[in-house]
């Protein structure tokens, strides 16, 4: 089994990761609460105009949201698009675009986005449970 091609629990494994990196994103986009650190944030020379303090909060607000989404696994590819499109953003309009060091923890981010967009939540989702119920509803 260890040195099996086959994948071993994938389901879960899947799950186990979409919600630790939920909870990560739950953690920083709960930011968007604290005026002080957002302030900081529009500080920055790509924030300093009236559409950079509405891009620090929608991107706040986007990491929240998509992690409170992720780790629920509800609407997972929903949440999916919204995080690589906030963390490319990051990543290549924020950052310096080097994502193979400085831009690193971003871009890990919209990797992960990318394969909760292709795999799905995985097991323990509300998107399941969902998905079973419309089907019962259907037969």
């Amino acid at each position: 089994m260890f040195f099996s091609p086959s994948p071993v629990k994938l389901s879960k494994a899947v799950a186990a990761v979409r919600i630790v990196v939920g909870l990560l994103l739950i953690y920083h986009g709960k930011e968007v609460f604290d005026s002080e650190l957002m302030n900081g944030y529009m500080a920055w020379d790509n924030f300093k105009s009236l559409t950079g303090k509405i891009m620090v909060y929608a991107g706040k607000s986007a990491e929240l949201v998509a992690g409170i989404l992720l780790a629920l696994g509800l609407y997972t590819r929903i949440s999916a698009v919204l995080i690589i499109g906030t963390f490319l953003y990051i990543t290549f309009l924020v950052g310096h675009g080097r994502f193979w060091y400085e831009d690193q923890h971003p871009f890990l981010f919209a990797l992960f986005g990318v394969l909760f967009f292709f795999t799905g939540p995985g097991a323990w989702s509300l998107d399941a449970l969902r998905m079973k119920e419309a089907h019962q509803h259907v037969v």
